[in-house]
């Protein structure tokens, strides 16, 4: 059975609706980095991608939901490019290109002479990483650009990940673009001696990719779990290219121990659970150890960096028998540890919490109102949810409500929605 014949099982509108959606999130990464590869045109890959997403609403209606998704999708999204180029093809360049797409109906050749690889990786999103994460874009841009090529993430979504305007950040993926485009930045992994002064935006792609997907900044959901899967599959390949980088083998120590518990993280009607609630034995031990065991060898190098700190911190949580357990004084020195490397304030809330589990939540809110008062971290649902938590634990309910109904006018997911608005009602109510 080819990939444009259906299958059984899934029918109705609303049946189809989530097969494409499903696909969306499991296929958009993989059919655009396609598409880039054979077109060179980035725009182009997006605009087709979406049209074969589109397509699939009205076609598997009417013949039912391919056996193959991807395959359908990435068949229709390069079938459609080839119209596009041939009604554009004045000139012998756009000509070639038609006859690229014509013939590459299957996964990348090594073999190809059109296709030179130094690095002898043939994986159409590792390249598509590498290529959005040249050094000559900057870090801001090299980041969101491959989350949206990669990851399928709108700009809005990006632009709250970086708490940034929505149109900055559409701004920011038009110049990179454009760049990569004019620079003639070449879509492949570098040689080995070159993927060194990539490695500071590829971790930070990666890190990002999975963040959106163990906390979804909107939706309706809070877990992405294909992002995380995603994320977790390329850092295993970046430890393979670079098995003598620390920070790489920190930062695959660090999706590994937060994806750990990633299942206890909502329940069953799909609401967050906390860290101190979450059922310790439904923890996958055999990722852990495997993180804690990265985490080990990296820190053996000596040098340190903010990957492998973040992974000590997430080993303190996952090592603890029990929430009581955790060692709240050694992660709030972690996080200040943190900070002299990345001086965030995102990383102050977070030390700010442990400061206010080890030490006392009056310690914890002084820092937050150091935060409040600076203003960078206005717009940002956390801030006031962080001091709402702290005012709750220390029975300070009114104010602790006022600060969850803040934080309720600033959170864009659902998930974090109904656990402020359960807090919120807890608090009233006491």
């Amino acid at each position: 059975m080819n990939e444009n014949e259906g299958a059984d099982g899934i029918e109705g509108a609303n049946g189809v609706e989530e097969a494409v959606a499903a696909a969306f999130r499991e296929e958009w990464g993989q059919v655009v980095a396609t598409l880039i590869r054979v077109t060179g045109d980035w725009d182009l890959a997006e605009e087709c991608a979406q049209d074969a997403f589109a397509q699939a609403l009205d076609r598997w209606r009417r013949d039912g939901v391919p056996r193959r998704p991807g395959a359908w999708l990435t068949t229709t999204a390069r079938n459609r490019a080839m119209d596009v180029l041939r009604r554009e093809a004045v000139g012998a360049a756009k000509l070639r290109e038609v006859a690229v797409l014509a013939r590459d109906g299957g996964p990348f050749d090594p073999h190809d002479p059109d296709f030179d690889n130094d690095s002898g990786v043939t994986d159409d999103r590792l390249r598509l990483l590498f290529t959005c994460c040249h050094p000559a874009l900057p870090i801001e841009a090299r980041v969101a650009l491959t989350l949206r090529t990669l990851a399928g993430l709108t700009t809005p979504e990006i632009a709250r990940a970086f708490l940034v305007p929505e149109a900055t950040m559409a701004q920011r993926l038009v110049r990179a673009k454009r760049k990569i485009r004019n620079a003639g930045i070449p879509y492949r992994v570098p040689p080995a001696h070159l993927l060194p002064e990539r490695t500071t935006g590829v971790l930070g792609v990666v890190y990002l990719l999975f963040n959106e997907g163990y906390a979804a900044t909107s939706g309706a959901e809070l877990l992405r779990t294909n992002l995380c899967a995603e994320a977790v599959r390329l850092a295993r390949v970046l430890a393979r290219l670079m098995p003598d980088e620390p920070e790489v083998l920190g930062l695959l120590a660090l999706l590994l121990l937060h994806d750990a518990r990633r299942n206890t993280r909502v329940d069953a009607a799909g609401d967050l659970v906390t860290l101190e609630d979450q059922d310790r034995t439904d923890w996958d031990r055999a990722e852990g150890d495997e993180g804690a065991a990265l985490l080990e060898t990296a820190l053996r190098r000596g040098r340190p960096g903010p990957y492998q700190i973040q992974a000590a911190i997430a080993a303190c949580h996952v090592t603890a028998a029990t929430a009581e357990e955790t060692d709240w004084a050694d992660i709030a020195a972690l996080y200040g540890e943190l900070a002299r490397h990345v001086p965030s304030d995102v990383v102050r809330l977070n030390r700010a919490v442990a400061v206010g589990m080890s030490e006392s939540p009056e310690a914890g809110l002084a820092l937050v109102a150091e935060l409040e008062k600076a203003g960078d971290l206005a717009g940002y649902h956390l801030l006031p949810a962080t001091r709402a938590d702290l005012l709750r634990r220390s029975g300070c309910m009114s104010e602790a409500a006022e600060a969850y109904e803040k934080a309720l006018e600033l959170v864009e997911n659902d998930a974090e929605r109904r656990f402020l608005e359960k807090r919120l009602a807890e608090c009233r109510s006491a």
